[in-house]
């Protein structure tokens, strides 16, 4: 077979088996099509369908067809992130910015700083230099881990609180506020995290250049006709890619900042909500096989199970304890807490953008993106089953605003 067969063959298993397990194994309630994607995905990878059948991953997996679908995997991911980037609401969130600061300061501060914990413990245990990447200091592996038990997955936020029809709601509104915050906290830490002092100039180059470039781009999108803002946006998306990965901040970080400075109001909110919906459907799936194809269980399976059992601990419990310390603070009725909490707790697609930033940089290794990705499985399946029960319990908090 030629490669274009042997790539389509790729994109019908991409394609067909998690729809076929999602479907017929009815996971919705506990595990929605985008978890049972990212799970199809490391099934597909080197460390299970490889490992049984090693002939006909090299067959079906050879570099060729890696290679395209890694570039479409990168567009993908790149028009995921600006989406998100589209939907962050720092108005609302400046509006209300007493109850989004403390909250939004507590729900990261307070996983970031168990997550750095739990990745001194990983650096400190017997594997200790099989989690670390080459090219990684010490505070870069601590800082990244702990950011990935912190982060909050935006885009899935939405999807999930669409399924629960709460999106809508003064409650939902306020959620998205707080992850809103953490959001752009969390690229913050990314670039901190990138920082590279021999490319410093580039860097600074192209921060400026943004800010510059970026004030014109916001003066032409307001005049432009709605239709053209696609377009212009788009083409926006790539040229700050670009200039993110020639600086070596990374392009994902780019197709955030791309994303950010655009104000969601510009568009047709159905529109936009399309357009999240179809990247989701059309080519985020080749994403996700692309993410599976790098796990790693070099140091042992139990090891990396356990590591993602140690991260995921630390990741729910500090969001858990931060939004909690938040609602005694600001006075929220009795298991208010506990609802923003459980929801804020989703990781998924953020959580593995991010890692896959860490691993593209060295930051860490396969086998610990492999411990954050089942970590981010694992934490995005508990929200509907714990949150679904709690709203019928506490119904009448859907209507509280800030």
């Amino acid at each position: 077979m030629n490669t274009t067969e042997i790539f389509l063959i790729a994109m019908l298993i991409i394609l067909s088996v998690p729809y076929l397990i999602w479907r017929l194994g009815r996971t919705e309630y506990f595990a929605p099509l985008v978890v049972v994607q990212i799970i199809t995905g490391i099934l597909l990878g080197p460390g299970v369908l490889g490992a049984l059948f090693p002939a006909y991953y090299q067959f079906v997996f050879n570099p060729a067809v890696i290679q395209s679908l890694n570039g479409v995997a990168w567009w993908a991911v790149m028009l995921f992130v600006w989406i998100a980037g589209i939907e962050l609401d720092l108005k609302a969130a400046w509006q209300h910015r007493r109850e989004s600061g403390i909250t939004a300061g507590l729900a990261l501060g307070v996983p970031l700083l168990l997550g750095c914990g739990a990745a001194l413990v990983m650096l400190s245990s017997s594997l200790g230099s099989g989690w670390m990447g080459p090219k990684a200091l010490d505070w870069q592996f601590v800082l990244g881990v702990g950011m990935s038990c912190a982060v909050t997955a935006l885009p899935i936020l939405i999807l999930l609180m669409e399924k629960l029809d709460i999106l809508r709601r003064p409650l939902g509104q306020r959620v998205l506020r707080y992850a809103s915050v953490d959001d752009v906290a969390i690229w913050g830490v990314l670039a901190l995290i990138l920082m590279d002092w021999h490319r410093v100039g580039r860097q600074a180059a192209f921060i400026l250049a943004f800010v510059v470039v970026g004030a014109l781009f916001r003066r032409l999108m307001q005049r432009l006709p709605q239709s053209d803002r696609w377009f212009v946006g788009l083409i926006w998306l790539a040229a700050c890619a670009f200039g993110a990965d020639w600086s070596g901040l990374h392009f994902m970080v780019g197709a955030f900042l791309a994303g950010a400075i655009i104000d969601a109001d510009w568009f047709d909110q159905q529109q936009l909500d399309s357009l999240r919906h179809h990247v989701l459907l059309v080519i985020m799936p080749v994403f996700f096989l692309s993410t599976g194809l790098r796990t790693q269980w070099n140091v042992g399976g139990a090891a990396v199970f356990f590591a993602a059992a140690w991260l995921l601990l630390a990741s729910v419990a500090g969001k858990l304890i931060g939004v909690h310390l938040a609602g005694r603070i600001l006075g929220w009725q009795k298991g208010e807490a506990s609802l923003i909490g459980w929801l804020l707790q989703t990781k998924a697609l953020i959580m593995i953008i991010f890692a896959n930033i860490l691993l593209d940089k060295q930051i860490i290794t396969s086998e610990t993106f492999t411990a954050l990705l089942l970590m981010a499985v694992a934490s995005t399946m508990l929200t509907m089953p714990m949150v679904k029960p709690m709203l019928q319990r506490m119904s009448g908090l859907l209507g509280r605003g800030a």
